[in-house]
Order: structure tokens, then C-alpha cells, then sequence
């Protein structure tokens, strides 16, 4: 290992962003190298993009510049795309140069999960990045132009989203709450637009609160929403969807919100993986490894009953958390720490001024709930960015 040890840190979201901003904290001047990669020169807050998916907020409020949160004298930022991890050789290849470590940490985000469901890929979107979204917006809004040339093309009013997680319950939210925006702004019967929400587990939001379930279903369902509970997506075709037993939703928007997976640069460099994402150990590591951490949604850990925690900002920022002190403490030989979740609550949004919640063991609903989501957020802005940050981007949120 050479004098000065390498850290290089794959991907600024919230693992990774979390992890940099901990070593900056903890580390002593000259104590080690560390180098932050990320495709973009900003980080964007994945739990807000619903919002300009929708149109109800403008994409510039979702992100924030990556030299606003760190300080360059302690950690070198990299805008590049990574190509490939090579653990053997302990490089990085970038598409413009090689980066060597001695400890890495990968946190380079999921991509969209379609379980082998034709078409998914080639013809739906999903909400996965700043540009994603831009183009899900812009591609609302020229539908309804589209319907104002061509009255008899229905499908263009209608809109099917897969997946009713909390990416498509959020979504839907926005959506319902800008429709009848879109149909003032371009003279359309709001009796003609249709939003279908389509999952095919049981029960929307799988795993929440059952009562708070039925309650955001009810608000949503006020709202214009028709839930398709218990349907597969079978097929995504040019002209829409085939759900059930073949039953056929002609639609010219399909928004994919149904799941994600690790991502490919992790299978292509060797790790074991489970749809994309590596089994670590309760420090964090890669298996056999004692300098190689993942985190966030390229990372599996099961909680006590032995089923995977989902990917969620919150258990991406605690691993950050607990990554960079054992970074430090592998610098410094000291014992590394163990990562236990610690749940503080999870809270949906159901559109403007309305949600649902469990946190602190309670559970919430309506505006209290909104106001909830509100406070987590604005604590997030708090943690990476301080009170200049909230008071920058928090009355947007």
C-alpha cells in the first residue's frame, strides 16, 4: 500500500455522498487520498423526482451542485462515467482515464428492474434521473397537444404507470394533481383522461401499514386513479399495455415504476450477484474482500427475519454513515463497526398536502403525514448541506 492510501468512492448518490462528506469530517489532513466519482457534477435527491416527473415542480429544485457540498481541499471530485471495476488489478476504468485504490467504494445506484417483461425496456420510461424526468414531463404535456389534432386518439389522454411502490404511489399523486392543470391549459374534458395504476403483488405499497394502505388508495382513487391491484403487466407494446388475461390498455404513456435492480458494472467485474446486487457482510465489505464496500442499492442485507431490506434513501445514507468509519478505521487499524438499519419511519406521499406515514411507532395520514415528509426531507438538506442548503432548497420541498 503506498504512504498516502487511495480512497476512490463510485457514485455521488446518497451512499456515496453520505460516505464523502463523513470521511471529510473524520479524516486528519495527509491521512488518505479520496476521490469521489460521479457521471454528473450534482447530486439529486431520488425521493423528490416524482415531483418533476409530474410537472408539479421544476427539475433544478431535485439536485444540487456536488461542489456546494464538499470541500475540494479534502476530497478531488471526478465528473466521469465509470466503464469497469477491476478488483484484481484495483482500478476503476473511467471513460476518459484509469483511477487506482486501495480501498473502494461502490455506490453507483440500481436501474430499472423489468423481470423479463417484453417491451418494458424499449417502451416505457421510468423515473430514475434528472434527464429521465425532464423527458416524462415534457412528454405529458405533448400528448395532450397531440389529443388537440387528433380528437379520436384517446390513448394519448391515457396514462398507465407499472409498479405501485412508493416511486408509482408518489407519482400517481403528482399526476392526478396536475391533470386538471394540463386540461384547463389545453381546453380537454378531464372525463377523458384515465390513470391507471397497475402492480402486480397483492396489495399496493407491498409491506406498508394495510390501513394506511387503503386510506392513500382511497385518496388517490378520489383523485381520477384506477387501480389495477393484483394484475401482471404481461406485455409493453408500442401502442400500450396487455395486463391479466390479455386484456389490452391502449395507452401512449407507460411509466415503469415496478423495481430495480443492481447495477451491470457489478456482475461484469466478478461479484456474486443477486439481481445486480451483492450479498455483503455486516461491515459492509464485499465477500472476501477487506477493502471493497458497497452500499446503497448495489448492496443486499437482510434484516432479522431474513428478508432483503428494500433499497430506500435512508438505508443508503446510514451505510454511508458506517462505510466511511470503517474506512477510517481500517486506515487507522482500529476495529471496524457492524451496520444495523435503524428504522426511523417511511412516508408517502399522496400529492400536494396529503399522505401517509408510520414513524416513531405512530401512524400518520393526511396533512400531518405531508408535513412528516416535509421535516425528513428538510433534515436530509440539514445533514449534507447545512442550514445555507435548507435554506436554499427547503421551501421547495
Amino acid at each position: 500500500m503506498s504512504s498516502i492510501p487511495k480512497i476512490v468512492i463510485l457514485g455521488a448518490g446518497y451512499g456515496g455522498v453520505l460516505t464523502a462528506l463523513r470521511l471529510q469530517k473524520e479524516l486528519n489532513y495527509n491521512e488518505a487520498d479520496v476521490t469521489l466519482v460521479n457521471k454528473h457534477d450534482y447530486h439529486y435527491f431520488t425521493t423528490h423526482l416524482h415531483m418533476p416527473a409530474a410537472g408539479t415542480d421544476n427539475p433544478e429544485n431535485a439536485r444540487v451542485n456536488i461542489s456546494k457540498l464538499i470541500d475540494e481541499f479534502k476530497i478531488d471530485f471526478v465528473k466521469s462515467t465509470v466503464v469497469q471495476i477491476r478488483p484484481q488489478d484495483k482500478k476503476v476504468i473511467l471513460e476518459d482515464g484509469t483511477l487506482s485504490y486501495d480501498y473502494l467504494v461502490i455506490g453507483l445506484g440500481g436501474e430499472p428492474e423489468t423481470f423479463g417483461i417484453p417491451g418494458l425496456a424499449e417502451h416505457a420510461m421510468s423515473i430514475r434521473s434528472i434527464n429521465s424526468v425532464r423527458l416524462i414531463r415534457e412528454h405529458i404535456e405533448y400528448q395532450f397537444a397531440r389529443y388537440k389534432l387528433e380528437p379520436h386518439r384517446t390513448d394519448y389522454l391515457t396514462f398507465v404507470v407499472g409498479g405501485a411502490g412508493f416511486t408509482g404511489i408518489e407519482f400517481i399523486g403528482e399526476l392526478a394533481d396536475r391533470m386538471p392543470l394540463l386540461c384547463k391549459q389545453y381546453d380537454v374534458d378531464p372525463n377523458l383522461v384515465k390513470i391507471y395504476n397497475v402492480e402486480a403483488a397483492p396489495s399496493a405499497l407491498p409491506g406498508f401499514d394495510p390501513e394506511l394502505v387503503e386510506y392513500g388508495m382511497d385518496v388517490l382513487a378520489k383523485k381520477g386513479v384506477t387501480f389495477r391491484i393484483g394484475t401482471a403487466i404481461k406485455e409493453c407494446t408500442p401502442s400500450g399495455v396487455v395486463v391479466g388475461d390479455n386484456e389490452e390498455i391502449k395507452s401512449a404513456t407507460v411509466i415503469w415504476t415496478g423495481g430495480i435492480r443492481g447495477n451491470r458494472l457489478i456482475e461484469e467485474a466478478g461479484f456474486e450477484t443477486m439481481r445486480g446486487r451483492v450479498k455483503i457482510s455486516d461491515h459492509l465489505l464485499a465477500p472476501d474482500s477487506d477493502h471493497v464496500y458497497i452500499i446503497g442499492d448495489n448492496s443486499l442485507m437482510f434484516n432479522p427475519e431474513g428478508r432483503p431490506y428494500p433499497p430506500t434513501a435512508q438505508i443508503a445514507m446510514q451505510q454511508g454513515v458506517v462505510c466511511a468509519h470503517n474506512l477510517v478505521a481500517s486506515i487507522r487499524n482500529q476495529p471496524l463497526k457492524e451496520f444495523t438499519f435503524s428504522n426511523k419511519g417511511t412516508v408517502a406521499s399522496l400529492g400536494k398536502g396529503e399522505a401517509i406515514g408510520v414513524a416513531f411507532g405512530k401512524k400518520y395520514k393526511g396533512r400531518v403525514a405531508s408535513w412528516l415528509k416535509k421535516a425528513i426531507d428538510i433534515r436530509y438538506l440539514f445533514i449534507i448541506g447545512g442550514i445555507q442548503l435548507v435554506l436554499r432548497k427547503g421551501k421547495f420541498l
